[in-house]
């Protein structure tokens, strides 16, 4: 069986980001840039006043109180025309140019205004309340870079920006097959033997917030042919995921009925817990990941393998996915030789500090411990027996699948 880290390392080496593709900046949020952003536009493009005031020449009021003539306006969006003599001053609001011979402003809480005159009452240094133009970007300087997952204060920098279209990676387009006859999608009629359908839905729901564009190719039951003509559906898919038919027995049939569509094998079966009968291979050009049918080991697999495949598509640059500590609030038995990920949900104490506390029991069919789960406790094959208050190493539950 392949380790966890080799197999994600293979499973990422068939991927790469997708081509780019123009979109309007409104539509932008959550997609990933494949150019940079440059600005076109300085900002503010003139130095304009930071407060409501007046626009003074520093050294006139170099000792107050000091007595200037009002000699005009300049509200934001406007400007004052001429340029200041000695004992003249702007009336101006924040956001206004500055005008010509001025290099400070006074707070209106500093002034006494009478008419067409006005006592300042304090000094103020040159630039005092000046907003330089060029203070927040300067034109042609890149704002955003590429690969970026774009937030909504980047939607309004790149607005800012004058930025109206954006170049972003294609999303991809993931088609999910489900297999089974004992599988039937929620409100439908049921056999007595049969179970409602998650994991497609699951795994929709997951692509479709972590940037992708999810395909339900529906349920394919245990038979050939039916099994065979549903596949087709994922031609010129970015990824095809199944769920079911991925480890050994009669009913089974992924492996074989792909294989006569052209299915390649990279490898199948990792030293991991849930999880071992995962497949993943290839049709073509259409990547290939074949997902074991027990609900958690479903999600487990799409946290450790689909999304990184997903951020490459996107053109995020993946790292290892982060790790992070806390200290157990029950001891946990000696590992075996697979790779075990633990749902667990997290706890703080008064002082902050972070605890792990593992769900007693771990059945891979129990989606209702892996929806309360907060995390992903990861026990290292061979991992020595852990006590309580010793540090764990866990993998958050990533957004799309975490609780609020």
């Amino acid at each position: 069986m392949l380790s966890v880290e080799e197999a994600r390392t293979r499973v990422l080496s068939a991927f790469s980001p997708l081509q780019a593709e123009q979109i309007s900046l409104i539509d932008s949020l959550g997609r990933v840039l494949a150019e940079d952003v440059r600005s076109r536009r300085t900002q503010p493009p003139v130095a304009v006043s930071a407060m409501d005031g007046y626009a003074v020449r520093h050294e006139d009021v170099a000792a107050p109180p000091a007595t200037l003539n009002v000699v005009g306006y300049a509200p934001a969006g406007g400007q004052h025309d001429g340029t200041l003599a000695p004992g003249q001053c702007v009336r101006i609001f924040t956001g206004g140019p500055v005008p010509a011979g001025a290099d400070a402003i006074v707070i209106q809480e500093d002034t006494e205004a009478e008419g067409d005159k006005v006592t300042i009452q304090v000094s103020v240094p040159q630039g005092h309340y000046i907003r330089p133009a060029g203070l927040d970007f300067q034109a042609d300087e890149i704002g955003l870079t590429v690969g970026q997952v774009m937030t909504a204060r980047d939607v309004g920098f790149a607005g800012a920006m004058n930025v109206p279209w954006l170049m972003v990676h294609r999303k991809p387009r993931i088609a999910i097959l489900a297999t089974g006859d004992e599988i039937a999608m929620p409100g439908d009629p049921l056999g007595p033997n049969q179970i409602v359908s998650s994991n497609s839905l699951a795994l929709a729901s997951f692509i479709r917030a972590r940037g992708g564009e999810p395909i339900s190719l529906g349920i394919a039951p245990d038979d050939r042919e039916a099994l065979k003509a549903m596949a087709e559906g994922a031609r010129g898919a970015d990824l095809l995921v199944t769920t079911g038919g991925a480890s050994v027995g009669d009913h089974d049939l992924v492996q074989s009925v792909l294989g006569e569509l052209g299915f390649e094998l990279d490898f199948w079966r990792i030293a991991m817990r849930p999880g071992k009968p995962l497949i993943f291979g290839s049709i073509g050009e259409t990547p290939v990941l074949g997902l074991p049918g027990n609900p958690v080991s479903t999600v487990v697999c799409a946290i450790i393998f689909m999304l990184p495949a997903i951020e490459r598509m996107l053109g995020i640059q993946a790292a290892r996915q982060p790790r992070l500590t806390a200290r157990l609030k029950a001891p946990l038995g000696e590992n075996d030789r697979r790779e075990d990920y633990l749902r667990a949900t997290l706890e703080h104490d008064d002082s902050g500090s972070r605890f792990a506390v593992p769900f007693a029991k771990q059945d891979s069919s129990m989606l209702s411990r892996m929806a309360k789960a907060d995390c992903l406790i990861i026990r290292a094959p061979h991992a020595p027996a852990a006590a309580v208050g010793d540090v764990i190493e866990y993998l958050p539950i990533p957004d799309g699948l975490a609780r609020v």
